[in-house]
């Protein structure tokens, strides 16, 4: 991957957390799904619970919770879970960086 492809990514994330926030992002049509397989999506990592969680900020518990049907996550974080599954080193660059 590119810079020019990174910086579209980035751009698109800030776009998507602005109409989150209830920001104006003209033109902006982004797709959020009402559900989301996190199981499958950890899976595809090749990650434990554990270190699905350590690895994105979220706790063990509530990756547990999500994937036993106690919770659903919120529509944000659905956004970025479809993130991690699309671009997994993407998203582990930028988490990275201090």
């Amino acid at each position: 991957m590119d810079k020019n492809d990174f910086d579209g990514i980035m751009d698109g994330l800030a776009e998507a957390a602005a109409h989150l926030r209830g920001d104006d992002v003209p033109g902006l049509r982004i797709h959020i799904p009402a559900e989301i397989d996190v199981k499958a999506i950890r899976a595809q990592l090749g990650l434990s619970q554990a270190e699905f969680a350590a690895r994105h900020g979220f706790s063990a518990a509530r990756v547990r919770d999500w994937e036993q049907g106690r919770r659903v996550p919120d529509p944000g974080v659905r956004a970025f879970l479809k993130v991690i599954a699309a671009a997994p080193e993407v998203v582990e660059r930028v988490l990275a960086q201090g």
